[in-house]
């Protein structure tokens, strides 16, 4: 007994000591809390309990930002589930132990070290004397955008639908939320495909998931160099943001290309529509290919090689330390560096100037390669426990294991064992590159030796 509670009082030091499991524990904690929530009556519109696994589910979909939904959000859940998950969002999105840090800031005016340790884990803040500035400056871009974009809905929906009052505003605010957190989460049936044809409310919401999914430190940093370049005239970005920036930009529009040329005359998806919103639709759609889960247009009906173009950007998504999931576009841009190194037959991996540190390549190449490795034998294991066809139920565990909450329509027919292999791949894609790459950098040493060279044959 006195051993088990010694054990019970050294685990929040073994946290302390590792923040990424820190995190992990953080998050499953609020997952089961979630959990618990939405299995009350209270929290279904028929007001009865609802099986744990669905809850789960759902809970876990919230808090990972993915937008994977077993029952329709806007008719089965009541307004008591449905604030449960924007809570989820909200807090999942924004960062649990940003969320405590931030709290402890606002009651105390002070961090204790162990949290400043575990905020700058999953804020990628640079240093210890960043971490305060770098949480209220999460929040404050949180807050400002959400607002913003959620007036703009707002007013949408009053003016252009006759929308009450009440709903107008909650309508607009829920749509915010879950299009900055990158959650995909809608309080329609048909998602958002009812505003195929509205810029006013496609436009806002793509806004809010492509300024949620490049991540908070490149959001700091464009409002801190606007400031500067007010001030001094200079500009002077970080490696971090320009990569970023400019990855995300390219697949933007690689996306939008490809969806046009690809589905154009599709009469199930971009045919029928004009010219100015198949341009539209397959911009919304590149974007939310980003790690957030809305659709305008069925993406069942979509060509296999759309599927197969979406899985792409879907595994790769966001920015790092923002609400995106997937390997990060540093990481893949890392490796593209990499390739074209190899390629010219230059020694040393540089983009934009710079040299790249042979960790930073390894770290990239592991996170990819563990990421297409589990989506690999996930598909191989659904596929086994289901009969859809194949690109389908591909299409559906990259969409988890990036966060992104895009489907073909079939998760409310997955079974059970299906779920909760689709929430552990939700919850590894929310925080597996985080947990990986801190772990990768607690464990780097340097070798006192060095063992002989050999090379094996390659190709």
């Amino acid at each position: 007994m006195a051993g088990l509670m010694t054990r019970a009082r050294s685990l929040p030091s073994k946290l302390a000591a590792h923040p990424a499991r820190a995190l992990v524990v953080a998050f499953a904690a609020v997952v089961l809390a979630g959990a618990v929530l939405l299995a009350l009556p209270i929290a279904s519109e028929e007001r009865a309990a609802t099986g744990f696994v669905t809850a789960l589910f759902t809970s876990t979909s919230a808090v990972c930002v993915t937008g994977l939904a077993v029952v329709d959000t806007s008719t089965y859940w009541s307004g008591f589930g449905e604030g449960v998950i924007l809570a989820l969002i909200q807090v999942g999105g924004f960062g649990i132990m940003t969320m405590a840090s931030l709290l402890a800031l606002l009651v105390s005016g002070r961090l204790r070290l162990r949290m400043q340790l575990t905020a700058q884990a999953e804020t990628k803040s640079l240093g210890i004397g960043d971490v305060r500035r770098v949480l209220l400056g999460v929040a404050g871009t949180t807050l400002i955008v959400e607002l913003a974009v959620g007036a703009i809905l707002a007013l949408r929906f009053r003016y252009g639908y006759g929308e009450s009052i009440g709903d107008s505003a909650y309508l607009g605010y829920f749509h915010a939320v879950s299009a900055f957190n990158n959650a995909g989460f809608g309080l329609h049936a048909d998602s958002i495909t009812r505003y195929a044809s509205d810029a006013w409310v496609m436009l806002p919401i793509a806004t809010a998931v492509i300024l949620g999914g490049i991540g908070f430190p490149v959001l700091l940093e464009l409002l801190r160099h606007r400031n500067r370049r007010r001030t001094t005239g200079r500009r002077n970005w970080t490696l971090h943001s320009k990569l970023t920036l400019i990855t995300t930009a390219v697949l933007l529009v690689t996306g939008t290309l490809l969806t046009c040329l690809l589905e154009w005359t599709n009469t199930d998806t971009l045919g029928p529509h004009s010219t100015a919103d198949k341009l539209l639709n397959s911009f919304f759609h590149s974007a939310m290919s980003r790690t957030a889960g809305f659709n305008a247009v069925d993406v069942g009906a979509m060509q296999s090689s759309t599927l197969l173009m979406t899985c792409v950007l879907m595994f790769i998504g966001g920015g790092s330390a923002g609400t995106a999931g997937g390997i990060k576009v540093t990481t893949f841009a890392v490796l593209l560096a990499a390739i074209i190194a190899e390629v010219r037959g230059e020694p040393n991996s540089a983009i934009l100037g710079r040299r790249l540190a042979p960790h930073v390549l390894r770290q990239a190449l592991t996170v990819a390669l563990l990421g297409i490795g589990l989506v690999i034998g996930s598909t191989l294991l659904l596929l086994t426990l289901m009969e859809e066809r194949f690109e389908a139920v591909l299409f559906e565990v990259v969409s988890a294991f990036g966060t992104v909450g895009l489907s073909t329509g079939i998760t409310g027919d997955v079974p059970t064992a299906g779920q909760l292999l689709l929430i552990g791949l939700m919850f590894v894609g929310r925080l597996g590159p985080i947990t990986l790459v801190s772990a990768l950098a607690l464990r780097e040493r340097t070798r006192r030796y060095e063992l002989p060279e050999e090379r094996p044959v390659i190709g």
